[in-house]
């Protein structure tokens, strides 16, 4: 997108908004205050209308929850539940990230189902406002079968894994200034992760040392959510690309045409629950009910 904001306007001006907090004596941040302040978007150090205005171009405008998949690691509770919907202490699973999304200001909330579609209706009752779209080709491709399906909702807009157990609702953040997925940093991990350099995404791959593990949870800015509409399309139709990620159609396949950022989160912030095992880890329950 082009930025009517520097970063370090964007930054202060998001304090002000979300946090209401006054900006940290520092030089640096005393020059870009004092600028804003020259700009009309802040005064006596409180945000302004035209500052609040200001920071519209960068508001999450959406958000998409990939939940058509089986969740085959965690039979046996799959079997008649999808993943998303599965009671962890009580509370389902993506209810925590719809529950992030509201106390961020998110209303537009579109679900790709697939795998036990009928049941994703339940959330109807506690949320309203959600839209469903329907992946009749989940069972026979990857998650790119989702990302396809929902490939025009992806401007400014947050993507998120709909199996994921939310720890701090605050990493769901109402602005973004460009496109960026969350990530923990790591020594050493079997898991998907991200080489980097400076902030910036420049390899996915399986395991790694002094990497970022993915979480599942990225957001995709006006430009870049334009360029998925079509890329995915693409690599989808071509070969082998039912067999695919989402994400590796702008981190791999073509990643040349985007620049990704990480935004760091920490282990204490969310949770990826994998298999049954760690499923009875979290929640007790489970080591007695099956």
């Amino acid at each position: 997108m082009s930025h009517v904001l520097s970063r370090e306007q964007f930054e202060i001006l998001e304090l002000l908004i979300t946090k209401g907090q006054s900006v940290p004596q520092d030089p640096m941040k005393d020059e870009v205050l004092s600028a804003l302040t020259e700009m009309g978007y802040v005064e006596n150090g409180i945000i302004t209308a035209a500052g609040r205005n200001a920071m519209e171009p960068y508001r999450v405008k959406r958000a998409v929850f990939i939940a058509a998949g089986v969740g085959s690691r965690l039979t046996p509770i799959t079997v008649n539940t999808p993943k998303p919907l599965v009671r962890v202490n009580g509370k389902r699973m993506i209810d925590g990230l719809i529950d992030a999304c509201l106390a961020a200001g998110i209303q537009e909330i579109y679900i790709v189902r697939g795998y036990l579609s009928e049941q994703f209706d339940q959330l109807l009752y506690k949320y309203p406002m959600i839209k469903f779209i329907e992946n009749p080709a989940y069972g026979e491709a990857n998650n790119i079968s989702s990302s396809v399906c929902a490939r025009y909702l992806l401007t400014g807009a947050y993507v998120f894994e709909a199996d994921l157990l939310i720890r701090n609702p605050k990493i769901i953040r109402p602005y973004c200034y460009s496109s960026n997925f969350l990530a923990i940093k790591k020594d050493k991990t079997d898991d998907w992760c991200f080489l980097a350099e400076g902030n910036v995404i420049v390899e996915e791959k399986v395991g790694g040392t002094d990497c970022w593990q993915m979480v599942g949870i990225s957001y995709w800015d006006e430009t870049d959510g334009r360029k998925l509409s079509d890329d995915i399309q693409k690599i989808y139709d071509g070969p082998g690309g039912k067999s695919l990620y989402w994400e590796q159609v702008p981190l791999v396949c073509c990643k040349d045409r985007y620049r990704v950022e990480i935004r760091e989160c920490h282990e204490t912030d969310i949770v990826e629950i994998d298999t049954f095992r760690e499923l009875t880890v979290i929640d007790q329950t489970y080591q007695v009910s099956i």
